[in-house]
């Protein structure tokens, strides 16, 4: 007999679903088998209870078609049986009567049958009845597992539903938590849970704004959703979030709500984190550039508000870079950690201040922005809110001094470290946050260029220095393109000999017709690093002029041209000096390099290797202000040195003062012993001239026999001063003239 096909097929059940049958007729358990094979059915016959549970024990069928009336153990006992078994508390059982009364219905029901049929030949409708049991059954199937998914995706979230009803004159109302929800407040799941009991688990302080809160969203049916401060029954914190909505009755009038509720203790505490990283230095824990910013514009607001001041400090730090090269990146961490810790005990200092925090404060709210922040590195601010006039903000700039000349230990080290502060006053000293760090920053290097260790309130004069530095340091990066500097040149003179012996080149700046004196630009082209290039470029002119005076007059001496200590320790400095002189066509002796002894010795082990080098091309190294540095004389035994200038210090008081004559006579005599020449540079009068003379002294620069002047002139003064025969002439002319030249003094070397 071919089989029909089920008339209640569903795609989602198996091609064949497996029954248990159990009769006791075998008869009727034949021909039931026999028509439920034939529409589509799995069939495992069984006639009696006990072996339905023996084969039960091995095998899970879909479904299972009971016999009710059996001998021995009927099928009441037999369903009440299965269903105590593990696994089988849901499987759809068909309990099969000849009974058609309710007390037989009833009673299968509560042995636990999924529903009964009355025996008949009506096999069609008994195949559709098992259908139907098995799409309940995958239904209830899915719909535990969902429940179990969603069980579990809550447990994973630690979330859970509850359900509050508003009692009214059919209900008690009151709180209901699912098991997730329980688990969350950390209570059992056959525990029971008020909602009083939920208002005692949450602290004190926060008690009040919750019932606040739900008095609101009950009076206007609103939804309620907030962060809970909650301490659990075994004492632990957590945060939790409460979502819910409210359910209204036929009438529209609140029944209660429902809805669901979190631990979001770990988000809130990454979020706090977060915010902690955005607003403080990692560091040192302070205030960072962004929360200090911040902070100065809630402050600034309240000064206009109320009309007070308040100030910043700016405070940077003066030796922090020697101690982070010399002992290392965590030494210098170290220190920035303790010098945060004793800035932070100078002023009031309050962390937890953010946004919304500030906004719900009082009036004086403003008093609790005061704090000392990092701005970067070595560079800190103090906020101070409020002040009563610049004595407010100087007292505090001093127990900031006070407090970082105690010593510091960085990794085993004592360290003594101080600080340079610039103060701003809102709104004397600018009308907005950026203008006031600007400002203190200026008063700030202003203490730098004075000594620093101090302190110093902004003025509008210390502004006015800043720009004019700020425009010369512009213009001097132009300078070179402009075609702006110029080299003037010294005569060096030989006495003996009466004949000039070379010129030193001395560099000079033509800026808007003003020749600017070296002693207003120098210095700043030393500290932006342009006087590396202003020196190659003076190297170049120098030799450019020596093959001009060559071809124009026959100059065969050197011009010195000083150079700073960072071009003696680049590796091309030799490649740019013959480049320089091979481009202008003269040999590498018509250059000499001058060096300062303070120079010298500051780098002087990365120094030697690039004199020897000189040294052996034919560049004669000469060592400039001799006497001034405080060096020790074996250096002058072992490098390739030349020339040694006794400086115009010296010179000045020859004839006058014993110690001077003395110093003069002891160089004299160790050039001559190390076979050195010696130049006295700064000659401005007779008797410094005889007194040199007197004491050996024969090359000698200064304004007794030339000024410096532009290459051009050279010629000149060398055809009227020192044409051959004439050389006495300047003696007799300079004893008549001794009155009219006097003491005047002027710049000497390329760097003064």
């Amino acid at each position: 007999m071919m089989a029909q096909p089920a008339p209640f097929a569903d795609e989602q059940l198996p091609t064949q679903p497996e029954v248990l049958l159990v009769d006791d007729d075998e008869v009727n358990l034949l021909l039931t088998a026999l028509a439920l094979r034939e529409r589509g059915f799995s069939i495992i016959e069984a006639c009696s209870g006990e072996q339905t549970l023996e084969l039960l024990r091995e095998h899970t069928p879909d479904i299972v078609v009971l016999d009710a009336m059996m001998p021995g153990l009927d099928g009441f006992a037999t369903c009440r049986a299965l269903r105590r078994m593990p696994g089988l508390e849901n499987v759809p059982v068909l309990m099969l009567t000849g009974l058609d009364d309710d007390a037989s219905i009833t009673r299968a029901y509560q042995a636990g049958a999924t529903d009964f049929f009355v025996k008949a030949t009506q096999w069609s409708l008994l195949a559709g009845r098992l259908q139907y049991l098995l799409r309940a059954s995958r239904t209830r199937i899915e719909l535990e597992r969902s429940k179990s998914k969603l069980a579990r995706a809550q447990d994973l979230a630690r979330m859970g539903s509850f359900d509050y009803r508003l009692p009214d004159r059919n209900e008690r109302g009151g709180l209901q938590l699912s098991p997730e929800a329980l688990r969350v407040l950390n209570f059992g799941p056959q525990e029971r849970c008020s909602l009083r009991t939920l208002l005692r688990m949450v602290p004190v302080e926060d008690r009040m704004l919750m019932l606040r809160q739900l008095h609101a969203a009950l009076r206007h049916g609103s939804v309620l959703a907030t962060d809970v401060r909650m301490v659990l029954i075994d004492g632990r914190q957590r945060m939790i979030h409460v979502e819910a909505e409210p359910e209204f009755n036929e009438q529209g009038q609140s029944a209660g709500y429902t809805g669901v509720l979190q631990d979001v203790t770990d988000r809130r505490t990454a979020e706090d984190k977060i915010l902690e990283l955005a607003n403080f230095d990692a560091l040192t824990g302070l205030p960072n550039r962004r929360q200090l910013i911040w902070r100065a514009e809630r402050a600034l607001e309240q000064a206009r508000r109320h009309a007070h001041q308040f100030a910043l400090l700016l405070i940077d730090l003066d030796r922090f870079k020697l101690i982070n090269d010399t002992l290392g990146h965590s030494a210098g961490d170290e220190l920035l950690v303790e010098v945060g810790r004793r800035l932070r005990a100078c002023v009031r200092h309050s962390d937890q201040v953010m946004e919304g925090q500030f906004d719900a404060a009082g009036v004086r709210s403003h008093r609790s922005l005061e704090a000392v922040g990092r701005l970067g590195g070595d560079e800190f601010v103090a906020l101070l809110p409020e002040v009563g006039d610049d004595d407010d903000a100087a007292r505090v700039a001093q127990r900031i001094l006070e407090a970082l000349r105690e010593p510091i230990f960085v990794s085993g080290q004592e360290c003594f470290v101080t600080a340079s502060v610039g103060v701003a006053v809102y709104p004397r000293d600018g009308a907005s946050v950026v203008d006031l760090l600007r400002n203190s920053d200026v008063a700030m290097y202003s203490v730098k260029a004075q000594g620093k260790n101090s302190s110093a309130i902004y003025s509008p004069q210390l502004a006015g220095q800043g720009r004019e530095k700020l425009e010369i340091e512009t213009a001097l990066h132009k300078a070179l393109e402009r075609d702006e500097l110029v080299l003037h040149y010294q005569p060096k003179v030989d006495l003996r000999a009466g004949r000039m012996v070379g010129v030193e080149a001395l560099m000079r700046w033509q800026r808007g017709g003003v020749l600017v004196p070296p002693a207003n630009f120098i210095p700043l082209a030393e500290e932006t690093g342009l006087i590396v290039p202003l020196s190659e470029w003076a190297l170049r002119e120098a030799s450019r002029q020596a093959r001009v005076w060559q071809d124009s007059f026959g100059f065969k001496d050197s011009i010195s041209v000083n150079l700073p200590s960072q071009l003696f320790e680049r590796s091309d400095l030799v490649e740019t000096i013959h480049a320089s002189v091979t481009a202008a066509g003269i040999p590498h002796c018509s250059i000499l390099l001058e060096i300062t002894e303070t120079r010298l010795m500051a780098g002087l082990q990365s120094v030697i290797p690039a004199l020897h080098r000189l040294n052996d091309i034919g560049v004669e190294i000469s060592i400039d202000d001799f006497g001034t540095g405080y060096s020790s004389l074996a250096y002058l035994t072992t490098l390739p040195i030349s020339e040694l200038k006794i400086d115009r210090c010296f010179v000045s008081d020859l004839g006058v003062t014993h110690q001077s004559s003395a110093v003069v006579t002891a160089i004299i005599a160790l050039a001559r012993s190390l076979n050195l020449r010696v130049v006295a540079e700064g000659v401005e009068t007779l008797r410094q001239m005889d007194e040199l003379y007197r004491l050996g002294c024969v090359l000698m620069q200064g304004f007794l026999f030339s000024r410096p002047v532009p290459g051009a002139e050279l010629a000149a003064w060398h055809e009227q001063m020192l044409a051959p025969g004439r050389a006495p002439w300047i003696r007799n002319e300079l004893e008549t003239s001794i009155t009219s030249l006097g003491t005047a003094r002027g710049p000497g070397r390329l760097m003064r």
